[in-house]
């Protein structure tokens, strides 16, 4: 019997610091995130990190805390109800940090006697702290506790076109009767090392600002979500027509000292602003529900920055969220999986 398991990040239970450090510890101590030794990573974030970042950041969880509980899970699970009347085989929601968890969401599919499972990951980008932890994770659940399950994992889906067509269709939704003066990808960023370690043929080339660093639909550009976000901002620019000189792509949510992914959308947003933008759009690709990053970290965060330095108006594109478009989409792609 066929079962899917739709995977997130996840979300502490409260937005409390005592919710959020257990959250953290387990989110920042996967290597997958922080891929340093253990030793080291163990410092960073337990001597570090957790000291001081759980009360900063239940206080970011709490101005976009909703009454029914965290964004990202509440629309999570309104998507899956939404799903379960359309697709003939059970569906499951899980997260890879916190409630539901991966152990969880395996057991209800277990227990309803799925043996093969559709691991859909909700990231439309393949980064190593992302997708792969949530794949390797479940290889390892399953061989410790779902004997004789068998796991496939639905390929990432920057540039399928029921993606491409559901992200056209909330942004047009978003923009319309805003006559913008530049519309804004920006993407969650990576350290640029994680680039490289997820590139199969171990052949990446320079990565150089504004031109992708591996050619779409080639071997090194099966897992490099640095050009699954060009690729993505192409495709959709191209079906909404979009002038080319009136968009362009940022990085945001970086931590720790690496060197990662540029340009940083909270410098791009100044920068705009600075130059005489004042009115700017933001699109958020690499998230299909509103979460911290989103809600916070952009739509006020970076709503601020640009209106303290020049711009007028700031205009947030909700993400795919539960709506028909996306909800038909995860359908369609579940029901033609159960026809294999």
């Amino acid at each position: 019997m066929k079962g899917v398991l739709i995977v997130n990040l996840g979300s502490p239970e409260s937005p409390t610091p005592e919710a959020v450090k257990p959250y953290l510890e387990e989110f920042l101590m996967d290597k997958r995130v922080i891929d340093l030794p253990y030793w080291l990573r163990a410092l960073i974030v337990k001597g570090i990190i957790l000291r001081t970042r759980p009360e900063k950041s239940a206080a970011a969880y709490q101005k976009i805390w909703w009454d029914e509980g965290s964004p990202l899970i509440v629309i999570s699970e309104r998507t899956v109800q939404k799903i379960k009347p359309q697709v003939e085989i059970p569906v499951a929601l899980a997260m890879r940090y916190g409630q539901p968890s991966l152990k969880k969401g395996l057991t209800e599919l277990y227990q309803k006697g799925v043996t093969e499972v559709l691991l859909l990951p909700m990231y439309p980008q393949y980064a190593m702290a992302t997708t792969e932890t949530i794949e390797v994770l479940a290889q390892e659940l399953v061989g410790k506790y779902f004997v004789g399950m068998k796991l496939e994992f639905f390929p990432p889906f920057y540039n399928k076109q029921g993606y491409i067509d559901s992200l056209a269709a909330v942004m047009q939704q978003g923009i319309e009767g805003f006559d913008y003066d530049h519309l804004l990808f920006s993407y969650h960023g990576v350290p640029e090392r994680h680039i490289k370690k997820t590139d199969p043929t171990k052949s990446h080339k320079k990565i150089i600002d504004g031109e992708y660093c591996c050619q779409p639909d080639t071997p090194p550009a099966e897992k490099c979500y640095r050009t699954h976000c060009f690729e993505t901002t192409r495709l959709v620019a191209e079906k909404l027509q979009l002038n080319p000189d009136k968009y362009s792509i940022s990085f945001q949510s970086r931590l720790g000292m690496d060197k990662w992914l540029e340009p940083f959308t909270s410098d791009r947003v100044e920068e705009l602003a600075k130059n005489g933008v004042k009115k700017i759009a933001v699109v958020t690709p690499a998230f299909v529900a509103d979460c911290i990053e989103t809600l916070e970290e952009i739509e006020m965060e970076a709503g601020k920055s640009f209106k303290e330095n020049g711009g007028e108006v700031f205009k947030m594109i909700p993400c795919l969220n539960d709506e028909e478009i996306w909800v038909n989409t995860l359908s369609d792609w579940i029901n033609d999986w159960t026809k294999k």
